[in-house]
């Protein structure tokens, strides 16, 4: 489907991956859309009834974590997001983000308006360190 996964981009930088409510569950199976390299990986399941998924437990294995990368899930409304480079510019690459839209951040800042009464739930990577972890941009 063309143009359901917007990719934000600064000087060949991924700052976000903004997934359409359309992109959902189109193929059957797995479907990850990050990449294995990616701080997060984002993906679909789509089985049908009686599929079994083998149980296992995840390895504990030590990562190098630069960013607090988050994701989004937009559940009720409509929310205009402006980012910003690693010194507080604005990189002109608004988007709006709708109900069912998800959006990963990635790096680089950004900032919310709300355009309608709006419902988000937030992902992120932890723990989280109040007054440690954010840098409020001016303006």
């Amino acid at each position: 489907m063309k143009n359901t996964i917007i990719e934000i981009r600064n000087k060949k930088i991924l700052y976000a991956l903004i997934i359409k409510k359309k992109r959902r569950f189109i193929k059957s199976g797995v479907d990850f859309i990050t990449k294995d390299n990616d701080l997060l990986q984002l993906g679909f399941i789509n089985h049908k009834k009686n599929h079994h998924i083998k149980s296992h437990i995840h390895l504990k294995k030590p990562r190098l974590i630069n960013y607090c990368t988050e994701v989004l899930l937009v559940e009720k409304g409509k929310v205009k997001i402006k980012f910003f480079d690693n010194n507080n510019s604005d990189i002109k690459k608004d988007k709006i983000l709708n109900k069912g839209d998800i959006i990963i951040l990635f790096q680089g800042g950004h900032g919310f308006k709300i355009l309608e009464k709006t419902q988000i739930i937030e992902i992120k990577q932890g723990p989280y360190v109040e007054g440690k972890d954010k840098k409020i941009i001016k303006g």
